[in-house]
């Protein structure tokens, strides 16, 4: 078991959410972030399927068992991944994406770029976010289209323009909905306003 290289990694990317959240504007997310990697359900796994920091243990531990328990204890647990936001639509009585709120997608970005830094190391350059989210297309295609249109273009600008000038939009950008004329994957969606309000 890699307990002791899973607590640096898990460490490093929490101290890395921080600096990353406290330069977005929202510094209590980051002292929250990822605090039910430490219970026993995601711990042990993460653990157990360590390898030495290059992917999370969560894919190898799917690999094993077709499925990753820790995985899904920590999606049902933190409001700044995606899959958290999943509820019953009235209407049609499925399960569905509803928008991430604009404090849990700004924690997500965070979370996301410091992912890339530890898993790219040296190699990390600021389009490796954005890279990852092109080349998990059908999962973009699961999420609510205003929180993929939204996410999308901040990881653009980081590739584009770099943290500085992200981070810095980051912090101004007091709430967010979709734009039908903005987004074409909105355009067809009646039930969706779109506002994205900065505070200069």
């Amino acid at each position: 078991m890699g307990i002791l290289g899973h607590l640096k990694t898990v460490t490093r990317h929490r101290a890395l959410v921080l600096k990353h959240c406290v330069m977005a504007g929202i510094p209590l997310s980051g002292l929250t972030h990822d605090l039910s990697k430490f219970s026993p359900t995601e711990f042990l796994p993460g653990a157990r399927y360590y390898e030495q920091g290059k992917r999370s243990p969560n894919e190898h531990e799917r690999e094993v068992l077709g499925y990753s328990a820790a995985w899904m204890h920590h999606k049902g647990r933190n409001r700044h991944h995606w899959e958290y936001w999943f509820d019953i639509n009235p209407a049609s009585r499925r399960y569905e994406p509803v928008p991430m709120p604009v404090k849990y997608l700004k924690e997500s970005f965070c979370d996301r770029v410091a992912a890339s830094k530890i898993y790219k190391g040296e190699q990390y350059r600021d389009s490796d976010a954005l890279d990852y989210m092109i080349s998990k297309k059908e999962m973009e295609s699961l999420m609510h289209p205003c929180t993929a249109c939204i996410l999308r273009k901040w990881l653009t600008m980081l590739a584009g323009e770099g943290e500085e000038k992200t981070f810095a939009y980051l912090r101004r950008v007091g709430d967010i909905r979709c734009h039908p004329q903005r987004c074409p994957k909105c355009a067809a969606r009646t039930d969706i306003t779109f506002r994205e309000t900065t505070v200069d």
